[in-house]
């Protein structure tokens, strides 16, 4: 194992600008983050399925989080996270562990045509979000960071936590 470290002041270093850990284990870190390599801050909830990541929730069902199925719903929780930067309650235990994200940009299941800057929201297609940019109160899943142009089903990425 190669341990390169310096003092700097009352400061400990470890690794360096060219030789970087790549993996670091600890129980608690206390000190300042300045970066962070994915998109989202997310939150562990439980699902009554096991739902991929870019799929619309709603709270209900079962458990805490199902998948949506009526367009514009005011009940929407938001996406399925993919690797979200910081992941909070991950001692949630469950059957359907799910990270739902809650502030930043993530890949969604959209149907129809997106522009950059449209509003989503839940659509009645089982996990999909729709256009519509004179929205209810509530039912604002985010904005869109990008575009798709056909009609089909397909992924965009959104900003959530934004209206």
């Amino acid at each position: 194992m190669l341990v390169i470290g310096w003092i700097v002041g009352d400061v400990f270093n470890i690794g360096a600008q060219a030789l970087r850990y790549n993996t670091v284990y600890s129980r608690i870190f206390n000190g300042i983050a300045t970066e962070a390599y994915y998109a989202d801050l997310a939150e562990n909830y439980v699902a009554d399925e096991s739902y991929e990541f870019g799929t619309v929730v709603v709270f209900g069902g079962s458990e805490e989080l199902t998948v949506t199925d009526k367009k514009g719903d005011r009940r929407v929780a938001g996406i399925v996270s993919h690797n979200p930067a910081h992941l909070m309650n991950t001692q949630l235990e469950g059957d359907n562990v799910v990270p739902l994200a809650l502030q930043g940009r993530v890949p969604v299941k959209v149907i129809g045509t997106v522009q950059k800057g449209d509003i989503l929201v839940t659509s009645a297609i089982p996990g999909y979000a729709i256009v519509d940019n004179d929205p209810k109160v509530g039912t604002v899943i985010g904005k869109a960071v990008g575009s798709k142009q056909d009609g089909d089903r397909g992924w965009v990425e959104v900003v959530v936590g934004r209206v």
